[in-house]
């Protein structure tokens, strides 16, 4: 029988709310070495590195995730022509972090179990840092579903492949379920960001989270395949009808993660191909490039918005 993991903690924004593990261990630990951040607590000053982080955006790729750091300091006001933005985990090749401002930008790799290492480390870095009021957001890409290419998806709520909104978990040899619902208020913010904007389709929609790639996104064009053309037509038009709109591999790890801890978080995806018509990403080289970019410029305008609001336009 399955037990009730995570909860997800509601909140205010703004109201003060430091970062929180739900271990109580932590607390108690004489050292923390992150290990897979190549930082420690006894080694780094991870107050004076971090302290003022507000933001921390997510995505799979390192090079994709140095790119958006450029493109921040540029937005915000903070590069110059000799800035350089060096590799906070250089220690280390299993992720990347860059900062400039407020905004910390972390690689995640591909699918889940890198999602959640990296999650577990990052969450514990930020309350070690005593960071408050942060916002956690993945930027990255997927494939949708009924949607055209270069559309970027807004995460309403993350779902497994059967379409329920929780992630499921082996822990001690037992079956943990947990949440996975996303802050509504938070995407109400990046779908006005994607209005305001007007340079790109924007849709409020479901995010389907698998484990694989291809069987597990019911893909033709893998070295296995258990299913029929007409079986994958029929799961990706159900999980139309059921309100999804993208498929990708991190978003229910992200959501149920990061709400046990208290932090307000949300998915940007944009979508490279409509999986309607095909599986493979067959797209020029250079459009890819732009539609990648989609989700960065998205939250982005949002980060630059949250800053004004509060008064600064490079801090919080």
């Amino acid at each position: 029988m399955a037990s009730s993991g995570l909860q997800t903690k509601k909140r205010d924004n703004h109201n003060g709310h430091f970062v929180q593990p739900t271990n109580p261990n932590v607390a108690t630990m004489q050292e923390d070495v992150l290990y897979h951040f190549h930082l420690s607590t006894s080694t780094h000053d991870l107050p004076a590195m971090f302290g003022d982080v507000k933001f921390v955006c997510v995505g799979g790729s390192p090079t994709r995730m140095e790119a958006f750091t450029k493109y921040m300091a540029k937005e915000l006001g903070l590069d110059h022509p000799d800035a350089e933005y060096p590799n906070i985990c250089v220690g280390t090749d299993r992720y990347v972090m860059f900062k400039v401002g407020p905004v910390l930008s972390v690689s995640h790799g591909i699918g889940i179990p890198s999602t959640s290492v990296m999650l577990h480390e990052l969450i514990k870095l930020l309350y070690h840092a005593r960071c408050s009021d942060v916002t956690v957001i993945r930027i990255g890409t997927s494939g949708g579903i009924g949607l055209e290419p270069g559309s970027v998806v807004v995460t309403r709520q993350a779902v497994d492949a059967s379409f329920k909104p929780v992630f499921e978990q082996m822990v001690l040899g037992k079956r943990v379920v947990h949440r996975t619902h996303l802050d509504e208020r938070l995407a109400q913010e990046l779908m006005q960001c994607g209005a305001d904007l007007r340079e790109f389709p924007t849709v409020l929609g479901n995010t389907m989270c698998t484990s694989d790639f291809y069987e597990g996104q019911g893909r033709l064009d893998g070295a296995l395949c258990s299913y029929s053309e007409k079986d994958k037509q029929e799961y990706l038009e159900a999980a139309h009808a059921a309100g999804i709109r993208n498929i990708e591999m991190e978003s229910s790890v992200l959501a149920a993660m990061c709400g046990a801890c208290g932090l307000q978080v949300a998915v940007v995806c944009v979508t490279l191909l409509n999986r309607l018509e095909g599986d493979q990403v067959n797209s020029p080289h250079e459009v890819l490039v732009e539609y990648q970019e989609r989700p960065q410029r998205l939250v982005g305008h949002f980060i630059k918005k949250r800053l004004a609001a509060a008064g600064n336009p490079r801090d919080l």
